[in-house]
Formats: structure tokens, sequence, C-alpha cells
């Protein structure tokens, strides 16, 4: 991302200059007074490290904006002994600013290259983009669309209006965009860029302001909203107060929003608590994107579904660095991921994203068995994640997405069958108040079966209670495996199973209770080391509003003993 020397207007003290390195070459956006100032006091060193090429990238010639570009021409001669490029973002530009450099300021053409920005075959540089400012500056103001980090970024540069730079915000750029809190004709006005809002949250593009006439009035005017300033290289002591505070408030407006769901008559779901803690840690932690993982040992996965800035993404529990941490038990940091033998750079290859830095921390449950991670990526101004720092940020967002996580493997295990893994009648029930009513309440019909294994206890009696375990959880899972997307099978007790079919007609259920019984009977099944043949029967009903549901079960058991009178392994409706 850009760093700020400063973030100010042209009245202000420190004017808008930016700046980001790579291979060796410090980018800088403008180069005002400010600028200079900045990396003659700081060092090239401190500020970028490693630096062969200094190379500025100009907007327009008002004096806030190169006010430093001729001295930072000079000191890199003289003292750095290193080379400045200085690119025009186009040929009338280009012709001003070789005036002025080298017929007022003195710079002598051996001391800097200027090109424009079309000359430049550089992946970061995608184009200088035309913009609308002061009517006497028509066509010579323009902004930058870059690739910085492997992320899409626009920089307005000064502006009255974003429309020239909408078309190049593509899903997930960032944009760093002036902003006035006066209604004038030639800046970009805070009341105006608010209305964008919406399109920028829905295509999560995140913005940071410069460009900044009035801090304090724009502060509020963006208070609760997605905007934010842009990073200066050094904030000062009320900036750091200032960012304390935000991220205080940030606690009690998750704090607000989790109540309020709890508090809620909606359907209960984990995933937004997730999402909100998620939030929080990336935004305490000040990183890029942030995720939490669940653990599932049954299945040896981890997933994620709360991950700002990705999708669900699935992976082997062994893998990777939050594989890694749960592996071990321990925080996993590391600041150069792709020289780390257990990073997964698939992700990255596929978007197109750059990690530079990560940080993993195990979640355990009360009894300090691991059950989840949670994960943060790019610390924001490239610093790297601290260790101990980073976790104390994470701690409380953490705790909170480990108790939600024991709150729902407690939920879930109430909700099941140990044995058969399938839904159990507390499940049942559940499930019946928050979907299958839904159903019933849109005029769509359920159909139901209820079944049981035909002789079952002598099962038990001849091969042992392992061997009725294990026909238990052949048949569990056969019946699951021929359930739709919609419908559901629950152990109802014994060896007792109940479908619920939504939307599915009487004929229907009957026709897949045949098709079930048929694989049933068909099946050989290892059963403790024994090779068992069994049989089911079953009884089907269509779901009768008027009646409870007990009395719909028990219609649909009506059925199944009427089945098992008739010789059982067959069909009852």
């Amino acid at each position: 991302m850009l760093r700020f020397f400063g973030r100010g207007s042209g009245f202000s003290d420190e004017h808008n200059g930016a700046f980001f390195g790579i291979n060796r070459k410090l980018i800088l956006l403008d180069c005002p007074l400010v600028t200079f100032n900045s990396l003659k006091k700081e060092g090239l060193e401190k500020i970028n490290g490693d630096t062969d090429e200094i190379v500025a990238l100009i907007t327009h010639t008002h004096s806030d904006h190169i006010g430093g570009l001729a001295l930072t021409i000079h000191y890199a001669r003289f003292v750095w002994k290193i080379k400045v490029t200085v690119v025009a973002p186009s040929a009338e530009v280009r012709d001003n600013l070789d005036y002025m450099l080298t017929n007022l300021d003195g710079c002598s053409k051996k001391t800097y290259k200027l090109v424009t920005a079309d000359e430049v075959s550089e992946d970061w540089l995608v184009a200088a983009v035309p913009t609308k400012h002061v009517p006497e500056l028509d066509g010579k103001c323009f902004g930058y669309n870059l690739i910085i980090d492997g992320v899409n970024t626009i920089y307005t540069g000064d502006s009255s209006t974003l429309e020239p730079f909408i078309p190049r915000l593509s899903d997930g750029s960032v944009l760093y965009t002036e902003c006035s809190a006066y209604d004038t004709s030639v800046h970009m006005y805070v009341d105006k860029l608010l209305g964008y809002e919406d399109y920028f949250n829905k295509n999560h593009i995140k913005v940071y302001l410069m460009h900044l006439d009035d801090v304090e009035t724009i502060k509020k005017k963006i208070k609760d909203t997605i905007f934010t300033f842009a990073p200066l290289v050094c904030e000062d002591d009320w900036e750091k107060g200032d960012m304390l505070v935000k991220s205080i408030e940030d606690v009690y407006d998750i704090g607000e929003k989790l109540y309020s769901e709890m508090c809620s008559n909606k359907e209960k779901d984990h995933a937004k608590v997730f999402e909100y803690m998620t939030e929080l840690g990336r935004t305490m932690a000040d990183a890029d994107r942030a995720s939490f993982w669940k653990w599932d040992r049954h299945r040896k996965e981890l997933w994620t579904t709360s991950a700002t800035g990705v999708d669900r993404i699935v992976i082997p529990d062994n893998t990777g660095l939050v594989g890694k941490a749960l592996k071990e038990g321990r925080v996993v940091v590391t600041n150069d991921p792709y020289n780390d033998p257990d990073f997964n750079k698939s992700v990255d290859l596929k978007t197109g994203y750059t990690t530079k830095s990560v940080l993993v921390m195990p979640v355990a449950d009360i009894n300090g068995e691991f059950i989840g991670a949670f994960q943060i990526i790019n610390k924001n101004g490239d610093t790297g994640f601290d260790e101990v720092e980073d976790v104390r940020k994470l701690s409380v967002a953490a705790l909170v997405c480990g108790l939600a996580v024991e709150s729902e493997l407690f939920y879930e295990e109430s909700h099941h069958d140990k044995l058969t893994k399938l839904k159990n009648r507390m499940g049942f029930y559940s499930d019946f108040s928050r979907r299958y009513n839904k159903v019933l309440d849109e005029g769509k019909p359920i159909s139901l079966f209820i079944s049981d294994i035909d002789k079952f206890k002598r099962v038990n009696d001849t091969y042992g209670h392992n061997a009725g375990d294990d026909v238990l959880a052949f048949v569990a899972s056969l019946i699951e495996g021929e359930c739709s997307e919609t419908e559901n099978v629950y152990r109802w007790g014994g060896e007792e199973f109940i479908m619920m079919m939504p939307d599915t007609s009487l004929d229907e259920c009957v026709e897949k209770a045949e098709s079930i019984r048929k694989k049933i009977m068909q099946s050989s099944i290892d059963a403790d080391g024994n090779i068992i043949n069994v049989t089911m029967s079953f009884g089907c009903v269509q779901f009768d509003q008027k009646l409870s549901i007990e009395d719909n079960i028990s219609r649909a058991d009506e059925h199944l003993y009427t089945a098992k009178e008739s010789g059982r392994n067959c069909v009852i409706h």
C-alpha cells in the first residue's frame, strides 16, 4: 500500500505526497517540500532500504505537488549519488516540467531523466488517468492507475470528480482519493464522496482519503463509514491516540452488533460472529486481511467461511501455516512467507494477491483443546507482524471466536447421534421449527417416511452389539446418501429412522422409500467381521398441517406397523 509523507491540501503545512517501493526503486507520487524534507531527515535507507533509483510520478505542476522535486534531484545527485526519473502524465506536462526544472531550478539534464507515463514499461504503472481540477489546468491534471503488491490501485491526485477512475476500480481495488470539506468546483467534496459508499462497499474497495483541507470537519463526516485517512509514515502522538480511540470504538461497535444479533428473533448464525470478529481482529492488528479457520477433526479439514477479502476455502488439516499452528499448538509468524516451506502459495497464484506477512494464532476451547485458528495477513506499512504485540491485539477477537466455536460444537453434538452421525430427535425438532415450518407456510407439501431394520434384535443377539452398531452405521450412511440437498434423515431412536422430504408428493416419497428398501436388501454388510444381510420396512405419509408433528409421525408409524404385520421388507402408505 501507499504511505504518505503528508496528506494535506495546498494551504496546509504538510502537502500531499506518497510513496511505495519496488525492485530497489522508490516510487514517489508527487514531490512536495514535505517529501524532500522527510527523505533528507530520515534517509533513503530508513524509508525504502536499498534504493538504486527514485521515480517521481507527477500528477500536475502545482507548487504544492512539485515544490520539493528540484531539491530531491539535486540531493540525489550530490548526496545519495543515484539517478532520478521524473514521469510526466502527458507530453504537455512534460514540457512544462522541463522548462521549470531546467530554467527556473537549474537542474542539469544530466542529473535526471524526464519521460512521459506512456514511455514507462513497468508492470506497476498501468496508466496516467486524465481528470478535472481547476479550469486553468484543463488537460494538465492526472491521476494514476498502479499495481501495488498485486492490488489494483488508484491515486487520483487533485480531482473534482471520481468519474474518470470508476471504470478502473475492479473488485478488491484500493482507492486513494482527495477529499475536501468544502463544496467547490475544483476538489472532491466529502458529501459527494459519501454518495459512493454503497458502491465501494459492494465491490470491496478500500478507500483512503488524502489532500485534506479541514481534518476535523472531514473526520466528523466520515465517522461510522468505510472511509479512513491515508496512512502517514510517522503518526504523531495525537494521531496514535486517535487510532487507539478508533480501535476502542470498533470494539464497542462490534459488541453492539453482536448484542443486537443475539436479541433479535432471526435465525441464529455463528457465521455472523466470525464475520464481526475477524473484521475486528483485522482492524486491531492493522492488517489487510483476516480469517477464522475451523478445525473439522472428523473430516481432517480446515475451513473458513469468514475471511475478509476471500471466499470459503477448505484445506487438509496437515497443510499450510494454519495446520502447522494447530499441530504444534503455538503462534506461527512469518514475515517472509514465500521462503517459508509451510506457506501455501496456491491461493496467491490463483488470485494474483501478494502475501508479505502472516500471523496464525491457534484457538482452544475451555478444556485447552485446539478447535480453530485466527489468521491475519499483510501488516499495513509492510512492517511485518510482531508475535507479542499483535497477539495481544488479537486476543479478544480470538477468544470470542473460540467461545462461539465451542458453543457451536456443543449445539451440534447435542443435535447429532454419535454412532450414526445423523441428527437426532432434538435435531429433528430444531430443523422443523427453522426449516420445515417455512416450507409449510409457503403452501408447499412435505412428505416423510419412518423406517426400521427388520428383526434387528436378532442381529445383536446373534453377532453382538458391535456388529449391531456397524449395521446401524451402514444403514444410516446409505439412507443419508440418498438424500437430495433439501432432504434430511434423522435417527429417531434404536433402529428407527425418519426421512423428511420438503416439496415432495406422497408418490415421490413412496418411490424414494422403495428404492432405499431395495438397496438395503441387496447390500452385504461387514459387521464386526461378519457379513450380514438385513431388510427394512417403511411407513410413508404426506404431512397434514392440521395435525401436530407427533400425530403426523404416529400416522407414519401406523403404516410402518402395517408393513411389519404384512411380512416386513415392504413400503406402506
